[in-house]
């Protein structure tokens, strides 16, 4: 069964948080914990905590042993711009310097197994 949690409008680039996701997407949930709480990149403590509500919904909403977990999608989408203020361009003009916010969406199912690069599915 797959199961998902996400964050919506977090503040960050979603070109830096796309790194983290990438990383973790077809590992096992304890290994991508183990490499996001070691990473260095802002956007992994962000990932961490999604990845995390997403095995408490499957432990607390449905039963799911967490154990054998697996990261079947993460993806970092853009979220909508905030502009914030003004920077003096050539020529007189104003550049306006834009906060890019994410929706980071993470889904974590117990029918399939990890791999390296993807995932693929146990047989039946």
């Amino acid at each position: 069964m797959q199961v998902r949690a996400l964050a919506r409008g977090v503040r960050m680039s979603p070109q830096k948080a796309r790194l983290v996701v990438d990383a973790i997407r077809g590992r096992a949930a304890v290994e991508a914990l183990a490499f996001l709480d070691t990473s260095p990149k802002a956007a992994s403590e962000v990932v961490a905590k999604i990845l995390r509500s997403a095995l408490a919904n499957a432990a607390n909403n449905f039963s799911l042993n967490t154990d054998g977990m697996v990261v079947v999608t993460a993806t970092a989408d853009k979220g909508p711009t905030l502009p914030r203020r003004f920077r003096p361009r050539a020529r007189g003009q104003a550049g306006v310097i834009e906060k890019k916010t994410t929706h980071i969406t993470v889904v974590v199912s117990n029918d399939i197994e990890p791999t390296r690069r993807g995932y693929k599915r146990k047989p039946a």
